[in-house]
């Protein structure tokens, strides 16, 4: 790739600038389709388009589209993203992908503004925003409900609240209602209650009414996960969801509070999640309980929409 080691010290520079939790820069993958862009005042610019195609009945393929082209921007200290993605562009008119199962997608630092307006340019919206929270001190919620770890017993109404806020966020963010979903979801969640993954269930006179779905990543060289996050344990907060008749009355607040407690128990040093901006609830909530953005998911869906 053109001058890779310079754009990539380039880049951690810039994202360090931006924001001192974002990781450095790492090179993209070999695997992809290289392209390169050059820029006025004679700089060049690259990335790698990854295509890759989820298999039926895949978990992903309840938030994601079937068939996705990612691109992984390597721009450096420039503002060359416009010019990357007219690449981009011109890459798919060779390629056709006229499935309307599909989508662009590229993941940026949130606070990279000039690199938005170009997002935007190209009809790329902010789908989804990965968001964290340090280990901080946090008010005490006062708990009207009973907080109790998920166990296989408790599939059916882990998967009917999983299912509710799957449904929820089809309207209003890039999850997929497909067919098989119910199926797919109980084959997973019964996997992780079976491996005493840290689910808790927030109950009322006996009755479940919330659900926190969470888990433990590691932030460690060569993991996906530190390319994303500072180094360290981190408590990911996969699903929350609360009956829809429950909601606005301070039970996910309370829910929410409890798993951080619990998380951070587990040695973690900050917990992280995904909520999509145009959700009216997440997008107010989770500010609220001390997350802001990090990375933007900036899509377009089907991929030949790209501009």
């Amino acid at each position: 790739m053109t001058s890779a080691r310079g754009l990539v010290a380039a880049q951690s520079a810039r994202f360090t600038s931006l924001d001192p939790l974002l990781p450095s820069a790492v090179e993209p993958p070999t695997d992809g389709h290289v392209i390169t862009a050059a820029l006025a005042d004679g700089a060049r610019v690259a990335g790698v388009i990854s295509h890759k195609t989820y298999e039926e009945h895949s978990t992903i393929r309840l938030w994601s589209t079937a068939h996705v082209w990612e691109l992984l921007p390597l721009v450096g200290s420039s503002q060359g993203m416009d010019a990357l993605l007219t690449r981009f562009r011109r890459h798919l008119d060779t390629h056709q992908p006229d499935d309307e199962d599909s989508a662009c997608v590229v993941h940026w630092p949130s606070r990279d503004t000039r690199a938005a307006r170009a997002f935007l340019d190209h009809g790329l919206v902010p789908l989804s925003v990965l968001a964290v929270r340090l280990r901080t001190p946090q008010p005490r919620v006062p708990r009207t409900l009973t907080i109790r770890r998920a166990t296989p017993h408790d599939l059916d109404s882990v998967l009917e609240l999983s299912l509710a806020e799957l449904e929820y966020s089809s309207f209003v963010g890039g999850t997929i209602v497909r067919p098989e979903a119910r199926a797919v979801k109980q084959r997973a969640l019964a996997e992780r209650l079976a491996n005493a993954s840290p689910i808790w269930l927030a109950e009322r006179d006996g009755i479940a009414v919330a659900l926190a779905e969470c888990a433990i990543v590691s932030s460690e060289p060569g993991t996906m996960a530190a390319t994303r996050l500072p180094r360290g344990r981190w408590g990911y907060v996969n699903c929350v969801s609360v009956l829809p008749g429950a909601r606005g009355t301070g039970i996910g607040q309370q829910l929410v509070a409890y798993a951080h407690q619990e998380l951070h128990r587990m040695g973690a040093v900050g917990t992280y999640l995904y909520y999509n901006p145009p959700n009216p609830l997440s997008s107010v909530f989770w500010p609220r309980q001390g997350y802001r953005p990090l990375w933007t998911v900036w899509e377009v869906r089907p991929a030949a929409a790209l501009r």
